[in-house]
């Protein structure tokens, strides 16, 4: 027989810097401390794609810029000792799909309504209804505005 541990529960929360994915984390972190949960505070980047041309001028460091805005969002959020552990990754990919893997077995997937990108006034953005549609747990959008 092996040593099984239980799985940990979870929330994972898509987090870019926008003030919405800012409050999406704020509410991950409150929930976590009700239900004894650990937040996955999860950012994605990606390189732009193109057909026929090499990419040139891209900044090499991308990983590592996402990794300090994750970190400086969390500590502008949370403060230096959060309340409930709060798991930073950083995940290269599609928004939509990294969100949707690191939310398998997750209890709850939190995302802002619309990132840095996409028309002010659209309701949700593309990447959070994918997730919507998507997810194999329960999702919660967060509009932009009022804390």
């Amino acid at each position: 027989m092996g040593t099984e541990h239980p799985a940990v529960r979870r929330i994972v929360v898509g987090v870019d810097g926008s003030p919405s994915s800012k409050q999406a984390l704020r509410w991950a972190v409150e929930q976590a401390q009700r239900t004894g949960t650990v937040v996955d505070a999860v950012a994605c980047w990606a390189y732009p794609s193109m057909y026929g041309w090499a990419m040139t001028g891209l900044d090499p460091e991308l990983a590592d810029a996402t990794g300090k805005m994750l970190a400086q969002t969390v500590a502008e959020v949370v403060g230096d000792d959060p309340p409930v552990e709060v798991r930073e990754s950083v995940v290269p990919g599609n928004a939509a799909e990294v969100l949707l893997e690191s939310a398998r077995g997750a209890e709850l997937l939190v995302v802002g309504s619309r990132g840095h990108g996409g028309f002010s006034g659209a309701l949700l953005g593309s990447v959070s209804q994918h997730c919507v549609q998507h997810a194999h747990c329960p999702v919660l959008v967060f509009r932009n505005g009022g804390n």
